[in-house]
């Protein structure tokens, strides 16, 4: 079934729907990894990866960044 989507579909779904939930795992197992063990080298190369994905995501999923209140203040 995945073959016979067009590349650029597959290339949407992958950045739309798999892209967040990588980050968002990624993420969990860094902060766990931290909580047990405190912060190292493999938790903080984890949560990059989840900061790296997390710019890079699409779609419906996609974390849109919070208003800054002292903007909107002005």
């Amino acid at each position: 079934m995945w073959a016979l989507f067009s590349r650029h579909l597959r290339m949407w779904l992958l950045l739309a729907i798999g892209a967040p939930i990588a980050a968002w795992l990624l993420g969990r197992i860094g902060e766990a990894i931290e909580r047990r063990r405190g912060p190292n080298a493999f938790s903080k190369t984890l949560q990059a990866g989840s900061r790296f994905l997390e710019r890079r995501t699409r779609g419906p999923l996609r974390r849109r960044p919070q208003p800054d209140p002292d903007r909107l203040a002005r």
